[in-house]
C-alpha cells in the first residue's frame, strides 16, 4: 500500500493539474471566446492522450486513430464556421 508520502505527490498532482487546466480554460474563454474554447475541450484530451501514449508508453499510432482525430477535428473545423466562411470566398 502507498505510503502518505505518495498520497500526498498524487493529491498535489492532480489538484495542480486541475488548477492548471482550470486557469487555461478561463483564459481562452476570456481572450478568443466560447467557441474557441469548445474546440480545445473536444479536441484537447484525445491529442494529449495519444500523444502521452506515444511517448511515455511507447504505444504505437494506428491508422484508425489518425482517421478518428482527422474526423473529430474536421467536424469541429465545420461546427466553428470558418472553413465554410473562407470556402465561400
Amino acid at each position: 500500500m502507498p505510503g502518505a508520502v505518495t498520497w500526498l505527490a498524487v493529491l498535489g498532482l492532480a489538484a495542480l493539474s486541475t488548477a492548471l487546466a482550470y486557469i487555461v480554460f478561463f483564459q481562452v474563454l476570456r481572450r478568443s471566446g466560447a467557441t474557441n474554447v469548445m474546440l480545445v475541450t473536444l479536441l484537447d484530451p484525445g491529442h494529449r492522450a495519444s500523444c502521452s501514449a506515444s511517448s511515455v508508453l511507447g504505444e504505437q499510432i494506428s491508422s484508425r486513430e489518425i482517421a478518428g482525430a482527422l474526423v473529430i477535428g474536421s467536424a469541429l473545423l465545420l461546427i466553428d464556421g470558418r472553413v465554410l466562411k473562407f470556402l465561400e470566398r
